[in-house]
């Protein structure tokens, strides 16, 4: 159905049942009111019925008390008539009051919330810390912040996405460390959005992203509040959708994903050891499957003479190459970790038990493959899940299956082709304008030691920031 103003049209119980297709769940109702006769509408699988009882009680006891502001309280507003304006309020929960003789709306905020507590979310288990995690009410999500994050210059600001919906984006941001630039460009995209029906937070990110056709992230995604603190404080912008526990931060580096909520609660050299393993376990679940393939299949001089005659050994029945080999295992890996996730949670251990032990035994046991291809399997896949952002470890996962290939082709030498093209991808990218692979490119010594340590709070002399945002210099040509 067309909508529109109708300034021309009459407005009835019957036209606006039409208007919301006689739905089952929506009311319809004709009232009284001191000011003219009305029609009170809304969904009752939305809105709070008890509430906009009270509440068109009091409106209504001012109206009789001819007051001015009859129609402001907190949680009402009054708008000319429009079936779109109609539409969207109905849609978003609200209560709409029909004045027919005036042709306004008087709308009710009051809508129905069920809304989970704020458990830990199950993907960012920290050992030390807060264990609370986002909801799908975004005003939840926001007191969860305020309650973290005590600055008179937090900025929070919603605006309305898309054509014809109701979604609602939330940003927040610290005016005095975010760069004005970076937050102008946000808002100036956010406007871009023209998508009809937008319904969860991946959506807004392609619209974001610099490079659509990229395995790496230019987004964090995270559920917990204390992560998206740390990142407001460093100067970056965390983004809500009603109706969604994850919160999107921008501008990000490559080396934000590998930081952790528990490397800021341990003490230094355990903070900064494991910030290390993580960087070590990037290379692992990278090149190990490749560096295997590349040294069987040209390479194996490099080998002591003992290991050497044990890997002859054990590859002399494969009946295949060992990229062949290396395929097999990788799908069969990659098949049990997405089985295991799409199962109930009892069944899905089940899967990762039999999958591991029982069948992977018996691929070994008949031929298929060798035990040493079974251990860097396995390793490979122990390191990938250290990443502790799951969309880097679904990158690297991906980035495995052309390393492989290359190696297989052309060994230590396709291995290296690789790495470059890799490094030039790398930095090519960018997230918000601001460079994917900083502190390194652009060159940035202060930052150095925050990407692999966890540095001392106490040598702490300035506020720290992800980028460091040049000015450029007047009289100096860009």
């Amino acid at each position: 159905m067309k909508l529109g103003n109708t300034s021309n049209q009459v407005i009835d119980k019957k036209s606006v049942k039409q208007l919301f297709l006689n739905s089952e769940d929506f009311v319809s109702v004709d009232v009284d009111w001191p000011t003219g006769k009305g029609i009170l509408c809304y969904y009752s699988s939305l809105a709070d019925v008890t509430e906009v009882n009270k509440q068109i009680t009091i409106i209504r006891q001012r109206a009789s008390e001819k007051m001015s502001n009859w129609g402001k309280t907190p949680v009402s507003n009054v708008l000319p008539y429009s079936e779109d304006e109609l539409v969207k309020a109905v849609c978003s929960g609200q209560t709409v009051i029909i004045f027919l003789d005036s042709k306004v709306m008087l709308t009710i905020s009051v809508q129905s919330s069920f809304c989970r507590s704020p458990e830990e979310p199950g993907n960012e288990q920290a050992i030390r810390g807060t264990h609370d995690g986002f909801v799908e009410n975004t005003q939840q999500n926001i007191t969860l912040i305020r309650q973290k994050l005590a600055r008179n210059d937090l900025v929070i600001k919603s605006i309305t996405i898309g054509k014809g919906t109701s979604i609602n984006l939330t940003y927040l941001y610290i005016d005095s460390i975010a760069n004005k630039e970076v937050v102008q460009l946000f808002e100036s995209r956010l406007q871009e959005i023209q998508k009809e029906n937008i319904m969860n937070s991946g959506e807004i990110q392609d619209y974001f992203d610099e490079s659509v056709l990229t395995p790496f992230p230019q987004f964090l995604n995270t559920e917990r509040p204390d992560r998206v603190v740390f990142n407001l404080m460093e100067g970056k912008i965390a983004n809500f959708i009603n109706n969604s526990p994850t919160a999107l931060i921008a501008p990000v580096s490559f080396f934000t994903f590998y930081q952790s909520s528990d490397d800021f609660n341990k003490r230094v050299m355990i903070g900064s050891f494991y910030r290390l393993l993580r960087i070590m376990s990037l290379v692992m679940a990278l090149y190990l499957p490749a560096f295997y393939i590349a040294v069987v299949s040209f390479h194996s001089e490099i080998l002591p003479i003992e290991i050497s005659k044990k890997v002859k050994l054990a590859i002399n029945e494969i009946p295949y190459r060992p990229i062949i080999e290396a395929m097999i295992m990788e799908l069969f890996i990659e098949l049990i970790r997405e089985a295991s996730i799409r199962l109930p949670k009892p069944i899905g251990q089940t899967i990762g038990v039999v999958g591991g032990l029982i069948i992977g035994d018996a691929i070994v046991s008949a031929g298929l493959v060798s035990n040493l291809m079974v251990i860097v399997v396995a390793l490979t896949a122990i390191s990938s899940f250290v990443v502790p952002s799951v969309e880097m470890n679904m990158a690297l996962r991906i980035l495995r299956f052309p390393f492989m290939l290359a190696a297989a082709l052309f060994g230590f030498f396709g291995m290296a082709i690789g790495t470059i093209v890799l490094v030039i991808h790398l930095l090519s990218l960018s997230s918000l304008k601001q460079p994917y692979f900083a502190p390194f490119v652009p060159l940035d010594t202060s930052r150095f030691m925050d990407v692999f340590f966890r540095v001392p709070y106490s040598k702490f002399h300035k506020q720290q920031k992800t980028f460091s945002f040049m000015k450029k210099k007047k009289g100096r040509k860009s």
